[in-house]
């Protein structure tokens, strides 16, 4: 383990729509805070443990003529999160370790609840049993203009060979709808999260975040 350690350990996400490059800047990040002796978890979701990886593989890629619908989509979601937070992210964190994750909770309250119109109580319900009082400490958003983020995303998977990505060849409306949700929801917590452009180049977004990072950081024993 390495040498700097957090009471309870510190937890960060990233969130935001399609192609803001959360992959970039958590790799960023993991670098900068290893090199001041952090223990650093990356992970993300849907994923980061064995029953996760099928599970996003399945909410990702399934491509049967029936697909999936929101609801199921929604609970397949709530199951992955359930197994990562306690097999992952909460023994990572009790070493007094720093996680980041790509996409958490947030993201489905956006893209489930606020972009697909499932029923918000019932999101709220599913995230306190699934994940209790463990939110994040401080949550990224990192936000761009829908059609420059679709056009990342389209590029991205030109590179990567493998099926489309269901989610990501979601119509406009939805991005857009996704783009808002986390504004709005950022505005109603910003105690945790942090709106940061993401149309920058990649270093000056990355200096962004890790002025944040080092602020809460600073307010940890």
């Amino acid at each position: 383990m390495s040498g700097r350690s957090i009471q309870g350990g510190f937890f960060i996400t990233f969130e935001g729509p399609e192609g803001a490059g959360k992959t970039t800047q958590i790799v960023r990040l993991q670098e900068a805070l290893a090199r001041r002796g952090y223990d650093v978890c990356v992970t993300r979701e849907p994923g980061g443990t064995a029953l996760g990886e099928r599970l996003r593989d399945l909410i990702k890629h399934f491509d049967d003529p029936e697909g999936v619908t929101p609801e199921a989509e929604l609970l397949l979601f709530g199951a992955s999160r359930a197994q990562h937070l306690r097999l992952r992210i909460e023994p990572h964190l009790a070493r007094g370790g720093v996680v980041l994750c790509d996409r958490f909770a947030d993201s489905t309250t956006v893209y489930q609840g606020i972009a697909r119109g499932l029923d918000p109580d019932f999101i709220a319900a599913m995230h306190r049993f699934t994940i209790g009082r463990r939110w994040p400490d401080l949550t990224i958003v990192l936000d761009l203009d829908v059609d420059v983020g679709r056009e990342r995303a389209r590029q991205r998977g030109r590179l990567a060979p493998g099926p489309a990505d269901r989610i990501e060849a979601e119509a406009r409306p939805f991005h857009e709808a996704v783009r808002n949700g986390f504004l709005a929801l950022a505005a109603t917590a910003p105690e945790r999260f942090r709106v940061i452009p993401a149309d920058a180049d990649p270093a000056a977004v990355h200096a962004r975040i890790l002025l944040e990072v080092d602020r809460a950081l600073g307010g940890v024993p």
